[in-house]
């Protein structure tokens, strides 16, 4: 094998690559090579390349980085992918690196990993950075308490623009941001919010009063997504996070909310394809994680789609009766099932961004019912004229009115179920594709057998 040393850096990363795929030892020799090769690699590579391997292959290439850029790289991972790396390195081995995560990181990480290792994890912080974490995790999943850091300036109205410079200059590495500033009142009762910006350009004695405006904020038990995306559609960097008595405890930022987001719409993403999502890079995920993730859904739709067998069993005789039905099943139930996904998946989607809320249900289901109409009237005016030119009028009028009924039928449902999801407090996602395909497919059957015994007289 070549040296790696002898080599440019793109074909140097290529066979990183190649010694953390391979499935033998790495020797000691090769160690201290590869420690030598890791120092001239970009950050952004040395991301890549764990994001693409075993977590007990990147714990090696870990344990031969730096502190600083160990620290680095670990805070890039998805926190299911650090928690593998920790169960990997041991916690001992990541304590410094866990103390350098910003509190809401941390609190991520530890609530991907067994209670054990996270009562270890959380005994090597200081007691200062024991209670910031303590903070986070003491507010409900799903929450914005739970994203939000803890680390804020305590900035007062009455302070001037000098003596808030001052302080920002001696606690700066030791809070989230300094670029916002809420202000707040002895009681930290948030009256306002200035920023880096502002006071620069102020003049040295200049009151903060006189430089905040009205804060744009939300409260710690507010929804984490809902509040992300209407943040992010501000432009903010970062907004305060008060309790129910508006007292400053946090402050949300910009690239946490991003997080949020992103972690929320790759749930989406997945659910709606009938799978859990991985948290993690694809190539660092282990084969039993991804089993996992697909097993459960495929034992429900397996079960949910006996309600379609069911069906066919119901109407054999109608089958036996007019052979030729049975070629076109896979036409409707496919075209139903297409139609509510699509329904379905636009209406997740609007939930989402806060474009249609669960009173507009009824708006919804009228919608789409005239879309899938329309839809299900093109449709099953081509599917008339060929079932007709291949197969008979009769068969022809059969096929075209039921494409019309079951595109309509299909548009509706599968715009009513995600508000319906969201209503009794279920993942939209869930209640989309995979349930809405079995559905469509038993309800198309049904519909589609009706028309036939009424046209064919059978």
């Amino acid at each position: 094998m070549r040296n790696i040393k002898d080599v440019k850096q793109t074909d140097q990363l290529a066979i990183l690559e190649d010694v953390m795929r391979s499935d033998q030892a790495i020797s000691p020799e090769r160690l201290a090579e590869l420690q030598e090769t890791l120092s001239g690699v970009s950050l952004k590579d040395l991301i890549a390349l764990l994001e693409r391997t075993t977590a007990s292959r990147g714990a090696v290439l870990f344990r031969l980085l730096p502190r600083d850029r160990a620290i680095q790289v670990f805070d890039a991972l998805d926190p299911s992918h650090q928690a593998d790396m920790v169960k990997a390195l041991g916690s001992d081995n990541v304590a410094d690196v866990f103390g350098e995560l910003d509190p809401e990181d941390r609190a991520s990480l530890l609530d991907e990993l067994p209670a054990e290792i996270s009562e270890g994890m959380l005994r090597h912080l200081d007691a200062e950075k024991q209670d910031a974490t303590w903070t986070v995790l003491g507010f409900e999943k799903g929450t914005v308490g739970r994203h939000m850091s803890p680390e804020v300036p305590d900035i007062t109205p009455d302070m001037t623009v000098m003596e808030t410079l001052r302080k920002l200059r001696t606690i700066a590495d030791d809070v989230e941001t300094i670029y916002t500033l809420p202000i707040v009142l002895e009681d930290r009762k948030l009256v306002g919010v200035t920023s880096l910006r502002t006071l620069f350009t102020a003049g040295s004695d200049e009151l903060v009063a006189s430089l905040m405006s009205e804060p744009v904020y939300a409260h710690t038990h507010d929804d984490a997504e809902e509040t992300a995306r209407w943040f992010l559609a501000l432009d903010l960097m970062a907004m305060p996070i008060v309790d129910e008595s508006d007292r400053l405890v946090g402050i949300l930022t910009f690239d946490d909310a991003q997080d949020i987001v992103e972690c929320e719409d790759t749930e989406d993403s997945a659910r709606a394809g009938a799978s859990e999502p991985l948290g993690q890079p694809y190539l660092s995920t282990p084969v039993g994680k991804l089993v996992r993730s697909r097993i459960i859904w495929l034992a429900v739709l397996a079960v949910s789609a006996l309600l379609t067998v069911q069906v066919l069993d119901t109407f054999e005789s109608t089958l036996e009766k007019a052979v030729v039905l049975s070629l076109f099943i896979p036409l409707l139930t496919g075209t139903g099932g297409n139609t509510g996904n699509q329904a379905a998946t636009t209406i997740t989607r609007a939930l989402a961004l806060g474009d249609v809320r669960k009173r507009d249900v009824l708006q919804v289901m009228w919608r789409e019912m005239r879309v899938g109409l329309m839809l299900g009237a093109v449709l099953g005016l081509a599917g008339f004229f060929l079932a007709w030119w291949a197969y008979g009028l009769p068969i022809g009028i059969i096929i075209g009115v039921t494409l019309i009924l079951v595109c309509t039928m299909s548009a509706t449902v599968g715009g009513a179920m995600p508000i319906l999801a969201k209503a009794i407090g279920a993942d939209p996602a869930v209640f989309s594709n995979p349930f809405i395909t079995t559905f469509c497919d038993a309800a198309g059957l049904i519909i589609y057998f009706l028309i036939a015994k009424s046209v064919l007289g059978i």
